[in-house]
């Protein structure tokens, strides 16, 4: 009796562990159940396939070996099977280059790249430079322009199915060359030199960018569509200078605005050049994060009267090139509104253009007009100690501009300038000056025209006086100061100006 029972007793051990194994596996007798229905009505359906259609050994051990890949791995094998399905999946134009020892016995390490560590291109704009010409701006990756040889071709293919794709190749213009980081500012310029004119029926057409590596091992290349145009949307005679009256006759492009802005500073620059530039004038800002609520408060009014045009470039941060991309800003402002304006100028937003009493913006203008380009030189302001004529009570109460009146007088070998084209003859620009233009440029108008900078003072959300004095030269931190209230001295009237102008909406502006 007792041998019975220890014989069920195994029996009901054997049970369990039969049960238990099955239970462990199920999912891989699932799977292994299913191949196999799977490959028998294969078998099955072959004779009633057609004739065209047919299946070798080779596609079924495919098909196995696919299949058995999925199945889990012991630790035993985990290593080797990853390997060996990793190399299967690798790419078959990737060659694995293994580590060599030369002759004289130096080890000569190898670099293979996969996945794209910077972008080929980054578009952000194209516009027409002309009747049968564009301009494409954008980013690429400046490993690839410093060791490499990109290249680029422009097509035109027209909406008219009648019409043949015609091609160009495109001349680079590198911008910010030795400023650029991870990405370099490239802007194309693309001519068909062959046509009197692009899509002169009007009938609309895309332009392609097709961007090449230059990679001599995997030359790739991308066909990025960057512009297009609907039907009867181009204005030739816009190209015309000698017949075509300019919107503007002076337009201010800025550079990328970033950190935490002032708007006690950005009202008082807003409403010192408008009212410098006149009625005729506009102001493009692109907010690279530096436009919060309050400064955007401050530019509400001009922007509703239609004296300044707001962009928002936040995405472009996720590109890292040069001061959040300026230079690539500053292209795309100077294409979009290349033919709206006699001139361009470029300077920042701490930065205040002046000419001498006796003259006007637009006769100093005039003088200039046999010129593409001019530079404009720098007055250094200091931005920490103001003037104390009347008081620390009413000296607080003024505008930054009206106290903030010590020019810096060191001798340095040279001092940065800033700039204004007539756009038209420009086809790439920069921060200081353009280097890729047609016509002369002349660097000697200091007498004509200059800026006062006051470095920094954009950027501080406090009262800007560190320390008042009341002397006509001052020497402070180690650096001579001589009283200039050349800016100052307007400061009443920009306040009249910006009154009589939008009204009473700003005086609660704070630093």
């Amino acid at each position: 009796m007792a041998m019975v029972k220890e014989k069920e007793q195994n029996h009901n051990k054997d049970k369990k562990l039969l049960v238990g194994v099955i239970w462990n596996f199920s999912a891989e007798l699932k799977l292994t159940f299913m191949a196999l229905l799977v490959l028998f009505t294969l078998a099955t359906l072959l004779p009633f396939l057609p004739s065209s259609f047919s299946l070798s050994t080779s596609d079924f051990r495919f098909c196995i070996s696919r299949f058995s890949s999925v199945l889990p791995l012991n630790s035993t094998t985990t290593t080797t099977a990853t390997v060996e399905q990793s190399s299967s999946f690798s790419s078959p134009t990737t060659e694995v280059k293994l580590d060599r020892v030369l002759a004289n016995g130096v080890i000569k390490r190898t670099f293979t790249g996969y996945g794209s560590a910077a972008y080929n291109f980054v578009s952000m704009s194209a516009y027409r430079g002309g009747v049968n010409s564009f301009a494409v701006i954008g980013l690429s990756s400046k490993p690839l322009h410093v060791y490499g040889h990109p290249s680029y071709r422009c097509e035109w293919v027209s909406s008219d199915p009648t019409q043949d794709p015609i091609s160009t190749t495109g001349s680079k213009i590198l911008t910010d060359w030795g400023y650029g980081r991870i990405y370099t500012t490239v802007v194309v310029n693309c001519t068909f030199s062959s046509l009197p004119a692009v899509n002169q029926q009007n009938s609309g057409g895309n332009l392609v960018l097709h961007a090449t590596t230059g990679d001599p091992e995997l030359n790739l290349t991308d066909s990025i569509p960057v512009l297009t145009e609907p039907p009867n949307s181009v204005d030739f005679d816009l190209y015309n200078s000698t017949t075509t009256k300019k919107k503007y006759d002076y337009l201010y492009c800025g550079s990328s605005l970033y950190g935490n802005l002032s708007p006690q500073r950005v009202r008082e620059w807003i409403a010192y050049h408008v009212r410098f530039f006149g009625e005729r004038s506009h102001f493009v800002l692109h907010d690279a994060g530096g436009i919060h609520e309050e400064v955007f408060e401050v530019l509400k009014p001009w922007i509703e009267l239609g004296r300044v045009t707001l962009h928002d470039i936040r995405d472009q941060e996720r590109f890292d090139g040069y001061y959040h991309n300026q230079f690539m800003v500053v292209n795309d402002c100077l294409h979009r509104y290349r033919f709206m304006a006699k001139w361009m100028f470029f300077f920042d937003v701490d930065e205040f253009v002046y000419v001498p009493a006796k003259e006007t913006i637009s006769s100093v203008m005039e003088s200039l007009q046999g010129y593409s380009q001019f530079t404009i030189e720098q007055m250094p302001m200091s931005s920490r100690i103001c003037y104390d004529g009347d008081g620390p009570a009413r000296t607080y109460r003024k505008w930054g501009i009206e106290k903030l009146v010590y020019r810096d007088v060191k001798k340095v070998p040279r001092r940065d300038r800033k700039y204004a084209v007539q756009p038209e003859n420009v086809f790439a620009t920069g921060v200081h000056m353009s280097q890729n233009l047609q016509g002369r440029t002349y660097h000697k108008a200091e007498s004509k025209i200059r800026y006062f900078h006051y470095h920094g003072s954009i950027s501080q959300r406090r009262e800007p006086c560190r320390q008042l004095f009341n002397d006509s030269n001052v020497f402070f931190e180690n650096t001579p100061y001589v009283l200039d209230t050349t800016i100052g001295d307007v400061g009443l009237a920009v306040r009249t100006f910006e009154l009589r102008t939008i009204g009473d909406r700003l005086l609660r502006t704070r630093q």
